[in-house]
């Protein structure tokens, strides 16, 4: 299947991903590493915004939150689920937003699809006031840990997979990403999120999308079918390490 897929798909991949084991506690501690002090500007930008999900959220909080993505399609999307939000279409780069206008910078699952992350964190810096909060969650794409009885070409298709995205490991970089673009108090955790039913499986097979031209059909159809039994057996075994890195602009 080649091409993009349409809205309504991307919106349903979207929505699954809200919905799985640790979602919504990862959200919450995104939100609040947004906390700033009284004489910082309450507003937040949410770059890479999707659906909208967390641009009402945090007006649910009493945070004002403009969402910012580069598809029109998505904006669109989140304008039709959240209508009185504000969403606009732009990029990481270059943010529709006046100079030291927001107290909080959030972009959740998008340095990873970025070829120029200390770029973006200029940007960042420049629509940040000072003792803005900046607020960066991605997985880890090099970090996938899965059980099998193939555990070589579980490695193969993992590094594989990873290979195909524009910067994989973005996300143990965060740190020294936002020391670099002069960020101060730098915070980094991690939160796994453990997958043991076939909620995992539409994840697991994104990995062996093309993989038949390096690994051979036969093997990744065997994999795939082993990954099946123990979902149904209720012994799989998928851990995504996701990094939450907070800062404070200067």
């Amino acid at each position: 299947m080649t091409g993009t897929p349409p809205a309504d798909q991307l919106a349903a991949r979207l929505d699954v991903a809200d919905r799985l084991p640790g979602a919504q506690e990862l959200r919450t501690a995104s939100y609040e590493g947004l906390t700033t002090a009284p004489d910082v500007p309450t507003a937040v930008v949410d770059v890479g915004c999707g659906a909208g999900r967390a641009v009402a959220e945090l007006a649910e909080r009493g945070v004002p939150a403009t969402g910012i993505d580069p598809d029109p399609r998505m904006i669109a999307l989140a304008k039709g689920r959240w209508p009185t939000s504000d969403f606009r279409i732009a990029d990481a780069y270059a943010l529709p937003l006046a100079d030291a206008s927001v107290g909080g910078y959030r972009a959740d699952k998008v340095f990873h699809e970025l070829a120029d992350c200390e770029r973006a964190l200029t940007e960042a810096r420049r629509v940040l006031a000072p003792g803005g909060r900046i607020v960066l969650v991605g997985q880890d794409w090099d970090g996938l840990l899965i059980d099998s009885d193939r555990p070589d070409l579980t490695r193969a298709l993992v590094h594989a997979r990873a290979d195909r995205i524009v910067r994989p490991r973005a996300a143990r970089g965060y740190r020294g990403l936002l020391l670099e673009a002069g960020f101060t108090d730098v915070s980094l955790t991690v939160h796994t999120t453990v997958l043991t039913g076939k909620a995992a499986i539409p994840l697991l097979l994104s990995l062996t999308g093309g993989a038949e031209e390096t690994f051979g059909a036969e093997q990744v159809t065997d994999w795939i079918a082993e990954q099946r039994l123990r979902a149904d057996a209720d012994r799989l075994l998928l851990a995504v390490p996701f990094f939450l890195a907070t800062a404070t602009a200067p």
